[in-house]
């Protein structure tokens, strides 16, 4: 989690360090950005069983992991998280759950405690309850409120997290002041990424620059007052800021998401981009997936990149930028990022970026995340 654009890079040396393990696809939230897809029954009928979830943390540790973080979806509708946890801290990995907060009762966080678990990643999206309630699609405020006093009550480190879009932006100041008072070590401001459902309410979700430095100017205003005792965490988008991020440290490079089918990928977005190869865990061993496969060898290093990236000196900053960002505003996954300046699709980030804050516009509302509105959405726009 950058602290801002020159935070360090990681370098793997050709390890996949951090291991993100989408557990299941079943959520009980519709927020209007989420990256999952919607068939969850027949995803839900493919899971991996707890059996091959350790085998494959197992040939994940043997690569050189060193951290996991149980996602989803929510991973608490998996009844064998504790077991899962369990298993990570015995083989070496450092444990990280990812959660929505709804279903973490005090039992469940107690055996999750007792099996090892290090860190939370809490999502908050205000802390107005309306407006949780609107943004997720459900009543949800309470029950993260009161997960949040219970992971620190039992100890627990936490990390609060609070996606950062239009709706939310001017609530920043006051969710620092509610981490900090609840005694959280980390806050992630996270702006938005628009892939998926947040691409299709873009216009609707994405913050003005203006909106963006205000809340920036508020954040640093309250790094200088907390000083140590909390470290916020926010980054502006790559819409705005002229050049890409480095996703992931690159394609294949450090990071590695297993879905709940077993479908290994580079990032959690991956599966956007048609005409690649993916390969289940449960068809080859995660070695030769992570070393040998097309898939993560596609857009490893830096000799694929286009012009201008290949003769770019920033080449080994961004390695090129996000390949399902490309795909998604370009076409083509082997694009430049059009975040970048010097790309000739720049135009297109452009033209997003006046669409979504131009003045006056006639605003929609968002785009829940249910069955029977994705190609809905689409002839809409």
């Amino acid at each position: 989690m950058p602290q801002d654009s020159t935070a360090l890079r990681l370098d793997g040396q050709g390890k996949p360090l951090w291991l993100a393990l989408e557990l299941t696809y079943r959520c009980p939230l519709k927020c209007s950005w989420c990256s999952n897809p919607l068939d969850f029954d027949d995803y839900a009928e493919r899971e991996l069983s707890t059996e091959e979830w350790c085998r494959v943390m197992r040939e994940a540790r043997a690569l050189g992991a060193l951290q996991i973080g149980f996602t989803g979806g929510e991973p608490l509708q998996r009844r064998d998280l504790e077991q899962l946890v369990a298993y990570a801290e015995q083989i070496g990995l450092y444990t990280n759950l990812i959660t929505s907060g709804v279903g973490l009762t005090d039992e469940r966080l107690l055996g999750l405690k007792q099996a090892g678990l290090r860190q939370i990643q809490l999502s908050m999206q205000s802390t107005d309850a309306a407006m949780t309630d609107e943004l997720v699609g459900a009543k949800a405020h309470q029950l993260k409120l009161d997960a949040a006093r219970r992971i620190k009550e039992h100890g627990l480190p936490m990390v609060l997290n609070m996606p950062v879009g239009r709706q939310n932006i001017g609530q920043v100041g006051a969710m620092i002041e509610y981490a900090a008072e609840l005694g959280a070590e980390y806050l992630e401001l996270a702006n938005l990424q628009y892939y998926n459902w947040a691409l299709i309410n873009r216009d609707e979700l994405m913050p003005t620059l203006a909106a963006l430095r205000e809340a920036e100017t508020v954040v640093q205003q309250w790094r200088e007052k907390l000083g140590k005792r909390m470290a916020i965490y926010y980054v502006i988008p790559d819409y705005y800021e002229g050049r890409p991020k480095a996703c992931m440290n690159g394609w294949g490079a450090i990071h590695l998401t297993i879905a709940p089918d077993g479908v290994a990928m580079p990032c959690q977005e991956s599966r956007s981009v048609p005409g690649l190869d993916f390969v289940s865990v449960r068809e080859q061993p995660l070695d030769w997936i992570w070393n040998e496969s097309p898939l993560f060898r596609k857009y490893r290093g830096l000799d694929w990149l286009p012009e201008p990236c290949r003769s770019c000196d920033e080449r080994e900053k961004d390695f090129g930028g996000c390949r399902c960002q490309a795909f998604l505003l370009t076409g083509d996954a082997a694009n430049t990022d059009p975040a970048c300046d010097r790309s000739p699709h720049h135009h297109l980030m452009q033209a997003a970026v006046h669409s979504a804050t131009k003045p006056l516009r006639f605003r929609k509302p968002l785009v829940k995340r249910v069955a029977g509105v994705m190609s809905t959405a689409f002839m809409e726009d």
